[in-house]
């Protein structure tokens, strides 16, 4: 995790993560290179179901939150990776 920004009670532990780890799926080969780490998209995920926010009030040291609602709401990490 970086250590650059402040740890909020909802980030993910290192066991946590290494238990989700298998389930997020990888960049993919070829293509752009990822600006946010998986992890951190999922501790904005967190951040947002704990707290029950707006997407927008996310905190700004976390990845933006267009980056954090596509990759969770829309579809894009789902149990199948197809959008199931």
């Amino acid at each position: 995790m970086c250590g650059l920004r402040t740890r909020y009670p909802t980030d993910l532990s290192d066991q946590e993560w290494e238990i989700l780890r298998p389930l997020v799926p990888a960049v993919k080969p070829g293509g752009r290179p990822a600006k946010h780490a998986r992890r951190e998209i999922l501790n904005a995920l967190t951040y947002w179901l704990r707290a029950g926010c707006a997407w927008r009030l996310l905190p700004h040291d976390l990845p933006p939150w267009q980056t954090a609602a596509t990759a969770g709401v829309a579809g894009r990490w789902t149990a199948c990776g197809k959008g199931c």
